[in-house]
């Protein structure tokens, strides 16, 4: 704790140096003399002179010269300022992804509950950041626009439902609608997070095309490959991911490349992507002055208003 004004406490003493040192005021002229002996007589005796009644006067002047000094106490605030980084997240919803194929503590996890776990943790680290995000089923959609309300983003893809954007799977939709809010952005680092479990269906434009123009706007494109089987180990597999076809996307757009089989797995690409956009705003808070001037204030008053009624004590006692 510190003194904002700590020179008032240089106050302290100033009523013993009057009562000390300041002359006796001469007294008024009057029209009548009255005995003084009166006075005392009258007044309720030990009033003037009491202990408890000084004491109470020095621990009111006290408490209010302290008031006066601005007590404080210094607090953590932590600081979320931009950070000049956008990111989208691409997130396949096609019907594939209700698949009960990952573990949480031994119960068995869809691969998008796996994903809306994973997600959530890792936007939550991203403050400071504009972060978005589309799903693409059959068509595209943006379900998030790019915001700094983190928190936000995290719930829309907590609210997410297998089938709101179709069953099929157009990988160069969502990457080109992820690509295209991004390419008007001023943001002085962009980045698509592509996840996906199975293969292309859009036909129209190769994901790699996309990736390829995306890093013509400097964004850089990463991918993730989500499933246990894919194309290169496992062709005639149902609902294979096209593991090849994602990490050309990811070497087209300047990113990375990811495998996922498990939820481990899910857990340490997110760190991952963490150490490759790493969040200039994790830094030491900062600190700000907590005032705490009212409880001296508060006691002063109260030993004031005792104070006041030590006279109608005295005479009660």
């Amino acid at each position: 704790m510190s003194l904002a004004f700590p020179a008032v406490l240089l106050l302290l003493p100033l009523p013993w140096l009057v009562r000390h040192f300041l002359p006796a005021r001469a007294p008024a002229m009057v029209s009548l003399a009255v005995d003084a002996a009166a006075f005392a007589a009258a007044a309720p005796s030990g009033v003037h002179h009491d202990p408890a009644a000084a004491l109470l006067r020095a621990g009111a002047w006290f408490a209010l010269v302290l008031a006066l000094a601005g007590p404080r106490v210094p607090t953590p605030m932590s600081l979320a300022t931009a950070s000049g980084r956008e990111i989208i997240l691409a997130l396949d919803l096609s019907g594939s992804m209700a698949k009960t194929d990952f573990v949480l503590d031994g119960r068995p996890l869809s691969r998008l509950d796996a994903v809306k776990a994973v997600a959530a943790r890792f936007i939550a680290g991203r403050q400071g950041d504009r972060v978005g995000l589309v799903i693409f089923g059959d068509r595209a959609y943006v379900a998030q626009p790019p915001t700094f309300d983190v928190a936000s983003t995290a719930r829309a893809i907590d609210t997410l439902q297998i089938g709101i954007s179709g069953l099929s799977t157009a990988i160069s939709d969502g990457l080109g609608l992820a690509v295209r809010r991004l390419s008007r952005s001023d943001a002085k680092s962009k980045a698509v997070i592509l996840l996906s479990d199975g293969i292309d269906t859009s036909g129209k434009v190769l994901a790699s095309d996309a990736a390829q123009l995306a890093a013509r706007h400097g964004i850089r494109v990463h991918t993730i490959a989500l499933g246990p089987d894919d194309l290169e180990s496992k062709p005639d597999a149902s609902d294979a991911v096209d593991i090849s076809g994602l990490r050309a996307t990811a070497a087209a757009g300047g990113g990375a490349s990811f495998r996922v089989r498990t939820l481990d797995d899910l857990v340490d690409v997110a760190a991952t992507l963490d150490r490759l956009e790493p969040n200039p705003m994790r830094r030491l808070p900062a600190l700000y002055w907590r005032s705490l001037w009212m409880w001296p204030a508060a006691a002063a008053l109260i030993l004031a208003t005792l104070l006041a009624l030590l006279p109608a004590m005295g005479r009660c006692a």
